[in-house]
Order: structure tokens, then C-alpha cells, then sequence
């Protein structure tokens, strides 16, 4: 059972949300502006908060026992979707979504929906190859909201239990904060940040630091071995390159001064952070011989036309094409999970 609601969750009549067992799933993004509340304070104030699962300290992911979930009427999740596949919380979201396909009964699941930081904009392709197996079938920069998303995603796995999406038009935190005004994540601080984020972070697996641990993390890029020249860098149009040197306070390079580039969007810009991120770590390799690029990154990627691009074995033109054919088929793929007017686009 599906339905999309217009009434925010508190105002929720259900009888699993007013007197069942209900489990909160959730980060600092599910603060309502006009109450002043998390959402876990709506059911600890009724009496019938059973559960609630939130980041780990020391992680990026939301963890849970599966056996947590067993005596559960109603199960609430709201994270800030970033728009990209590899995001920590929509994986977790997405193993809990399959975690509930194997119970029976299942609670019911809510996703209290937000506004996409990253807009509508797609980038990338369909998982094939290798690929990681909690990584869904969405390109990798996919324009949707966690609510789009999770209809999909019970749509692939043969979900059964009911699933109602809060709308992100209703919240009033949805009109009075921007997607972005609590960082979704500790390594996600600011309005650009979404815009680099699905190339950007590709660089933690590498040897090149993508800046996490410093003001401006997936805008910095570099390592201790590059010389930041810019003649000839790869540069999409809208988009500058200041040579710089930066310190992270964490990761490999932490207390190490790095040499490399921030890279700045100008006004009006769309930014296609995939290519550009897959066309510069080309640019490094053949400039810097200890650039290393780990299997990992393949594995993030699933796809075989960039895994031999990076490789050296085809030319970008060959990667441009593919890329963009695959990213009008996830469009039309897309089309059917909509709950909001506006559609995912190309960049052009």
C-alpha cells in the first residue's frame, strides 16, 4: 500500500503513529522550524517513542538491529536527501527498506520528504558491472527526493508493507529553512556543497584529498604531490580554479599541507561534477605519477565506459556520449516515481 500525504506528521491520524510502537529514523535535518521540535520529540511527548536510530558518533551511517525492529507498529524516517546515490543516510534508508521486506509483520514505514538540495539536475549512469550491493538502480546524481526515491526502491524489491510519503511541499521548515541550512551531514556544510558532492567525494578513493576536513570539502581538491599549475586543466565552462594549498584536520593527509585547486561555480552555473571529476583525475594521472586510484572507486562508479576511461583506454568523447544516453533513459525511468511538478533534467 502507497499513499502520498499532505498533512504533516504530527497531524498524522494513524492509529500505528498516535498509539502504536513507533521508531524514529533520523539526523539533525528532522528540526521543524515552526515548533521547534525534532521529530523524535512528537511521539516521546505522546508516550510511544519505542526506538530511535541516528548517526553513529564516529560514523556516517545510521546503524540498526534488525531485531530492534520486530515489535514495531510504525517505523518514521527523515534525513536530508543530497541527491547522489552513494550518500551515507540513503543507503542506510535503503537497507532498512529491505530489512523490513524480510518481517512479518513489517511496521509500516513513513519518509517525512525533503526539498533535493541538488535540484533536479541528473548526472551519470545506471549501475552495471561491479557495483556495491546496496547501490540502487539510479544514476549516480539522480534529481529525486528521499520520498521519489523510496517509491522506487520499494518498487525493485518487491516491497509489501505500506509506504506513505509527507509531502516536502507541506513542512513548514520546508518554507522557512533552505534544504541545506542544517548541514545533512557532518562533511556537508554548505548551499555548494551539493552541486560538487557526486564527483567530488569519488576523490576519497584516491590518493588526492577532495578538501573533507577543511572549510570547503568536494571544492578543494589535492595532495601533497601536485604542483597546481592550470594551464592546460580541464575546466568546464562556468566553472573557476584558484591554486591554492589547504591542511585537512582529517583523513590521510590530516596536518599535511596539500597543494592543488578550489574550484568555484559561478553565478547561474550548472555543473556536471561527475565528467569534470572523472576528466581531472585522468588530467592528474598523466601528470603525477604517484596519483593512485583505488578498486574501490570502480566499484563506486559501476560503470565499464568510465572505469576504461580512467584506465587510459578511451577518449572522452566516447565517455561524454554514453554518459549522456544513459542519463536520458534514467529520465524516462524517473518519470514514473514523480510526486512533485518539476522533472529531472540533462546538463547541458
Amino acid at each position: 500500500m502507497f499513499s502520498f500525504r499532505t498533512t504533516p506528521i504530527a497531524d498524522q491520524p494513524d492509529k500505528a503513529l498516535q498509539k502504536g510502537r513507533v521508531g524514529v529514523f533520523a539526523t539533525q535535518s528532522s528540526w521543524d522550524a515552526a515548533s521547534g521540535r525534532y521529530l523524535a520529540d512528537i511521539f516521546r511527548q505522546r508516550g510511544n517513542l519505542a526506538a530511535s536510530f541516528a548517526p553513529e558518533e564516529d560514523s556516517p551511517h545510521i546503524f540498526f538491529d534488525p531485531d530492534a525492529l520486530k515489535d514495531l507498529d510504525a517505523i518514521v524516517v527523515e534525513i536530508q536527501e543530497v541527491g547522489c546515490r552513494y550518500f551515507p543516510y540513503t543507503i542506510d534508508v535503503l537497507r532498512l527498506m529491505s530489512t523490513l521486506k524480510t518481517l512479518d509483520p513489517s511496521p509500516a514505514l513513513y519518509i517525512v520528504d525533503h526539498p533535493n538540495p541538488a535540484g533536479r539536475d541528473v548526472e551519470g549512469t545506471l549501475p552495471a558491472g561491479t557495483a556495491d550491493e546496496w547501490t540502487p538502480s539510479v544514476v549516480h546524481r539522480h534529481g529525486l527526493t528521499l520520498g521519489e526515491l523510496s517509491q522506487l526502491y520499494a518498487d525493485e524489491i518487491g516491497a509489501r508493507y505500506p509506504l506513505h510519503i509527507i509531502s516536502a511541499e507541506i513542512a513548514d521548515t520546508a518554507r522557512t529553512l533552505m534544504p541545506w541550512t542544517i548541514p545533512p551531514a557532518r562533511d556537508f556544510p554548505g548551499v555548494f556543497t551539493p552541486f560538487f558532492y557526486t564527483g567530488g567525494s569519488l576523490w576519497t578513493e584516491t590518493n588526492v584529498s577532495p578538501g573533507i576536513g577543511t572549510p570547503r570539502p568536494y571544492e578543494y581538491i589535492g595532495a601533497p604531490f601536485i604542483k597546481n599549475t592550470i594551464d592546460d586543466l580541464p575546466l568546464p565552462e562556468g566553472l573557476l580554479a584558484r591554486p591554492c594549498d589547504f591542511t585537512p584536520s582529517v583523513g590521510p593527509y590530516q596536518g599535511q599541507k596539500c597543494f592543488g585547486w578550489q574550484f568555484i561555480l559561478t553565478p547561474g552555473a550548472r555543473y556536471h561534477s561527475l565528467l569534470h571529476a572523472v576528466r581531472l583525475m585522468r588530467y592528474v594521472a598523466e601528470h603525477f605519477s604517484q596519483f593512485h586510484i583505488s578498486d574501490s572507486l570502480y566499484t563506486r562508479l559501476a560503470d565499464p565506459v568510465m572505469t576504461e576511461y580512467l584506465k587510459g583506454d578511451l577518449t572522452f568523447d566516447i565517455v561524454d556520449e554514453h554518459v549522456k544516453s544513459e542519463e536520458q533513459r534514467w529520465i524516462r525511468k524517473a518519470r514514473r516515481y514523480l510526486l512533485y511538478d518539476d522533472q529531472p533534467v540533462r546538463i547541458k
